[in-house]
């Protein structure tokens, strides 16, 4: 072979050799491009993926009832959730980048800081804090601070979970003031039983020395004011039973408006010509089932309440209202759903804060400085709204006045009044000669009790307990009366006995008499016995006997 064709053989060689390394570099080339295009569209969707699972546990965290945030060791947010960016008053992303301090108020600061760097520190902290919202109201957190650690021990940054106790504080705090209230309550009716047994002694004894001494001008110059002293004491305990729910109400149907104007024509002669008395009502016809001389009494002292709000003058608004109660606005007032009565007495005085606000239904609790005011009306008139099967609503803020609101049970209407079916017998001729069997543990109060049926004509057998006479009423048939208190010592009290002598002796007139008269109130209907209210003077024991007497004798219970 000659020499060209040596090197033209040689040159198809390369170029052969050159062809298949180009087909072959293409083909890895095409194959690593589709491999590269492969793992970026991988990426891609991996990227959507992400993206779809960040926005999706964004939601989440924005969802749920927490407040979730993440900081790192410089203090600078990284994340937070919209909750806790609304806590700030701010959108998340306004947060995330800033520093804590630009965040968060100073004074919270303040109060966590040292929470936040022992966190920092490596510490699972928990804590809590009260910021101030928007309108200015508190709203207090719970605070649980947990650290970021990486492998080597080193603290990236903090993790806050933040729950808003707001509702929780107000919660506990209105369930602790039911229990005082109710713990209020129920020491004033022991109170109330021992107190009015004090006041029956010393009214009874001063009644007895007035009687002896009827021209002696020095007694009846110490005599009297000490009576009228006894006698407010004893209006003074009524007052301290009906914030304890424990005075006897009369309710029936009461046409509010006309009520309100009644009260209206006697407010505008005791308030001063500073004030401007306005009434309004929303409806034209409004019925509570209501006792109408507490519901009185109530307004009363609503309104001069708000009188010494307004030193200066003011505006007092007595307005009236159908007010359907639902959900948490009927759970609020621990009352069911429906419809009620609702009369609001507004001042624009000088308000109170929330301190004074939390014990403003408390008994003896009062602003007004010594001799003022006993402390008595606003709890008179929570006891009252309470035991009537309603409640109250009170809103107040310095400077701008008060508004207390009764929400009262609502009636159907009034209805006509009956002539009663049988007129009420007349009363016997007298007591003299008759004998009463009194029964009372106090020695002093029995002593006072005796002297007054005594100086009645009574003949007055005595006993200091239930047993004793339960023995007598067994043994002496010539008992032609029992006159029992309720509350004794011993294993028969005032009940016992009356059911006592209900079944061995039912024709037998018992009358019950007590410091705390709600006490016989089941009695009262149980066995139609009447009710005796300490303190009470020589004429009420009298009327009491007297008509007592008259009744027809009761069949004998079961």
């Amino acid at each position: 072979m000659t020499m060209d064709a040596r090197a033209d053989a040689a040159g198809e060689r390369r170029y052969r050799e050159l062809e298949e390394y180009v087909h072959r570099r293409t083909a890895e080339l095409t194959a690593a491009n589709a491999e590269l295009t492969a793992a970026i569209e991988a990426n891609r969707r991996m990227t959507a993926a992400l993206q779809r699972s960040e926005a999706r546990l964004r939601e989440i965290t924005d969802a749920i009832p927490a407040h979730i945030a993440y900081f790192d060791h410089e203090w600078t947010y990284r994340y937070a959730n919209r909750p806790y960016a609304r806590w700030f008053g701010l959108e998340p992303d306004e947060i995330v980048g800033q520093r804590i301090e630009a965040v968060t108020p100073a004074e919270v600061i303040d109060a966590v800081g040292g929470y936040v760097r022992r966190a920092l520190a490596g510490e699972h902290v928990t804590y809590e804090y009260t910021l101030r919202g928007a309108g200015g109201d508190p709203r207090h957190a719970r605070i649980t601070l947990v650290p970021d650690v990486v492998p080597d021990g080193t603290v990236l940054g903090c993790y806050v979970h933040a729950v808003d106790v707001t509702e929780q504080r107000h919660t506990q705090n209105a369930l602790a003031q039911a229990q005082k209230m109710e713990a209020i309550g129920q020491l004033s009716g022991g109170l109330a039983h021992d107190f009015n047994n004090m006041l029956t002694v010393v009214m009874g004894n001063l009644a007895a020395l007035r009687e002896e001494r009827p021209d002696d001008p020095a007694i009846e110059e110490y005599v009297g004011p000490a009576i009228q002293a006894a006698e407010g004491g004893a209006r003074l305990v009524r007052r301290l039973l009906t914030f304890a729910r424990q005075q006897p109400l009369e309710p029936r149907p009461v046409e509010v408006n006309e009520l309100i104007l009644g009260i209206a024509r006697l407010l505008r002669r005791s308030l001063p010509e500073t004030i401007a008395l306005q009434t309004s009502s929303r409806n034209a016809e409004l019925v509570a089932l209501v006792d109408p001389h507490q519901l009185e009494s109530a307004l009363v002292n609503l309104a001069l309440n708000a009188r010494d709000a307004m030193p200066r003058g003011g505006e007092l608004r007595i307005e009236s209202s159908l007010e359907r109660l639902e959900g948490a606005a009927a759970s609020d007032l621990e009352l069911p759903p429906g419809e009620y009565v609702q009369i609001a007495v507004s001042d624009n005085g000088t308000g109170m804060d929330g301190s004074t606000l939390t014990h403003v239904f408390e008994p003896f609790f009062t602003t007004k400085e010594f001799g003022r005011g006993s402390g008595l009306g606003m709890a008179m008139v929570y006891g009252f709204t309470r035991q009537s099967g309603g409640g109250v609503r009170i809103r107040s803020r310095q400077a701008r006045g008060t508004t207390v609101a009764l929400v009262l049970p609502r009636a159907v209407a009034i209805p006509a009044a009956k002539s009663p079916a049988h007129p009420s017998p007349p009363p016997s001729a007298g007591l003299a000669g008759r004998i009463v069997l009194l029964v009372e543990d106090d020695p002093e109060v029995r002593k006072v009790v005796r002297r007054q049926l005594a100086a009645l004509g009574c003949n007055v057998l005595e006993a200091e307990n239930g047993a004793e006479a339960a023995d007598m009423i067994e043994n002496i048939p010539a008992i032609a009366l029992v006159l029992s208190d309720i509350v004794m010592p011993g294993g028969m009290d005032g009940r016992a006995l009356a059911r006592f002598t209900r079944r061995f002796r039912p024709g037998l007139p018992l009358v019950l008499m007590s410091g705390e008269v709600d006490k016989a109130a089941d009695l009262a209907e149980e066995f139609a016995i009447p009710l005796l209210a300490k303190p009470f003077s020589r004429d009420e024991l009298s009327d009491i006997l007297r008509a007592v007497e008259s009744r027809p004798a009761p069949e004998r219970a079961p």
